[in-house]
């Protein structure tokens, strides 16, 4: 077991973060803009993507790997980007390090109860994250008078990963996906996987403008904040934080699509390989 000393933790320390692929970065880009002096180490696995077809104990053994080696990167906070991981190692994971953790689907939840008209919300996951019932566990947590509708969306991230999110495929696609959310009258939409909110424009066009889309990139955020504050480990820089990109894989799609997400902050990718299975 890796763990670190919660008393050699600094303000000084990066962030580490991580996530199947590129669809966290839309959680590091939220994080960067509430937080930019804080420095951030960000994984993508992009080698043994995607995560939501794979067996729970997999995705959970992929999951401790790679925190394993944020924590010994000496990060002071880690943050679970990806929904799969989440879903199948956060309990794990807080019994094994003793830094802070902070994933996306508590913060998720708290937006779409808030968000809620009607009381009806839908999800949208990949399979392993729909099948954990991990979104419905924290659903029931908040103890809101709720209903969630959930439907897993296994191609979402395939098309994300090619760069393709306005194509004609991919408009047929999501209007199967959504339809039983629509029929169920949902006014509000979880995107649980990080993956999605670079669908939101497909997204929001089937369902309808009157919809709220839940992003938990900005929520994530503000618990990343608030995580930091009450720890004492904001940093105290007046510099721009220092930003990290490791990919497991060669660089390829992982370079391209991260300077199309993420923008200028998004530079020169580190490659750490992993075995594949």
């Amino acid at each position: 077991m890796v763990v670190r000393d919660s008393t050699a933790g600094s303000a000084a320390d990066p962030i580490g973060m991580f996530d199947s692929g590129v669809g966290g970065l839309t959680v590091a880009r939220a994080v960067i803009d509430l937080l930019p002096h804080e420095d951030l180490i960000y994984f993508g696995d992009t080698a043994r993507l995607p995560y939501g077809p794979r067996p729970p104990e997999e995705v959970r053994k992929f999951a401790l790997e790679i925190m394993d080696a944020l924590v010994e990167e000496d990060v002071k906070l880690l943050v679970i980007a990806c929904n799969a991981a989440a879903s199948t190692a956060l309990d794990e994971a807080r019994r094994r390090y003793e830094v802070p953790i902070v994933n996306v689907i508590e913060p998720g939840v708290n937006a779409a109860v808030a968000a809620t008209r009607n009381g009806r919300i839908g999800l949208l996951g990949t399979q392993v994250t729909v099948q954990s019932g991990a979104y419905d566990r924290v659903l029931g947590e908040t103890g809101a008078d709720i209903r969630m509708w959930s439907q897993a969306c296994p191609l979402f991230v395939d098309f994300v990963e090619r760069g393709d999110t306005a194509s004609d495929e991919l408009l047929a696609v999501a209007r199967t996906y959504l339809e039983p959310l629509r029929k169920a009258g949902v006014d509000t939409v979880i995107l649980g996987c990080t993956h999605y909110p670079l669908l939101s424009g497909v997204i929001q066009y089937v369902m309808g403008e009157d919809v709220v889309l839940i992003s938990s990139a900005e929520a994530t955020a503000n618990k990343v904040f608030a995580q930091l504050r009450d720890s004492e480990l904001l940093s105290t820089s007046s510099v721009p934080g220092a930003h990290r990109f490791v990919s497991s894989d060669a660089e390829g799609a992982f370079t391209q699509l991260g300077a199309r997400f993420l923008g200028p902050e998004f530079v020169r990718v580190e490659h750490r390989p992993w075995d594949k299975p």
